[in-house]
C-alpha cells in the first residue's frame, strides 16, 4: 500500500486525544501506540496487526443505530474496513467505507474517536491477523436511502439495545456504549430544537 511519509500522523493525533473508557481499552491504545513506533505505515494490510477505521451510522430522528450482517463473521456488525492506497485519515476512510456499504451520501462525523479495539481477525486456519479498529459516530437524515453493498451484506435499523442483542462481538457491544451516549445527546438536541422552533413567535408579513 502506498503511503505519505507521515501516514501515521492522523492515527497518532486522534489517540493523543481520546481518553480509553477502560483498562480494555488503555492495553488497546497501547498495541496501537506500539504501531505506530513499529512502521510509517500503519495501514498496511500486509502486517499481523494494522490500523482499520469504521462507524456506527445512526439516525438521530428515530434513536436507531444501522447494522450491517457481516457473512464472514457471521453476525451484525457495523460498517467500515481498510484504508485504499494513498489515504491516512482515519475520519476519511471510515466516511469512505460507509458510503459505499450503504449508499448514504449524507453522511457526516457526529463526535471524534469513540472507541479503540483491537480485534482478531481469521487469515487462515493456522493464522491470524488483527485490527487495530478506530471508531466513529456519523449521522445521516435520510435513513429511508440505504442500500447494501451487496444482496449477502443487508442492512438494518436498530435500536441500541437491540443491536447489542443481534451482534455477536463483546468488542462491539463495548462500543455501542460510546454510541448510545452520543445518539441520546444528538436526539435530545433535535427535540430541544424542535421545541423551540415550536414555542417560537410566528412572524407577521410586513405591511406594505
Amino acid at each position: 500500500m502506498t503511503t505519505t511519509p507521515d501516514a501515521a500522523a492522523p492515527v497518532l493525533e486522534l489517540l493523543d486525544r481520546h481518553r480509553p473508557a477502560d483498562d480494555v481499552e488503555r492495553a488497546d491504545v497501547a498495541r496501537v501506540r506500539a504501531l505506530l513506533d513499529e512502521t510509517a505505515d500503519p495501514w498496511d494490510r500486509t502486517r499481523p496487526l494494522h490500523v482499520t477505521a469504521s462507524a456506527f451510522v445512526v439516525h438521530p430522528g428515530s434513536g436507531r443505530v444501522l447494522l450491517r450482517w457481516h457473512p464472514r463473521q457471521n453476525t451484525w456488525l457495523h460498517v467500515g474496513g481498510h484504508g485504499d492506497p494513498g489515504e491516512t485519515d482515519p475520519v476519511a476512510v471510515a466516511l469512505r467505507e460507509a458510503r459505499e456499504e450503504t449508499a448514504l451520501a449524507d453522511l457526516r462525523q457526529a463526535a471524534g474517536l469513540v472507541h479503540v479495539a483491537v480485534v482478531p481477525v481469521g487469515a487462515a486456519p493456522e493464522a491470524t491477523a488483527e485490527h487495530a479498529d478506530l471508531r466513529f459516530v456519523l449521522v445521516t437524515d435520510r435513513p429511508g436511502d440505504i442500500r447494501p453493498e451487496r444482496p449477502d451484506a443487508p442492512l438494518r435499523w436498530v435500536t441500541p439495545a437491540e443491536a447489542r442483542e443481534l451482534t455477536s462481538e463483546d468488542n462491539v457491544r463495548r462500543s455501542l456504549r460510546h454510541v448510545e451516549d452520543v445518539l441520546r445527546g444528538l436526539t435530545e438536541g433535535l427535540r430541544e430544537h424542535r421545541e423551540h422552533r415550536e414555542h417560537s413567535p410566528q412572524e407577521r408579513p410586513g405591511i406594505g
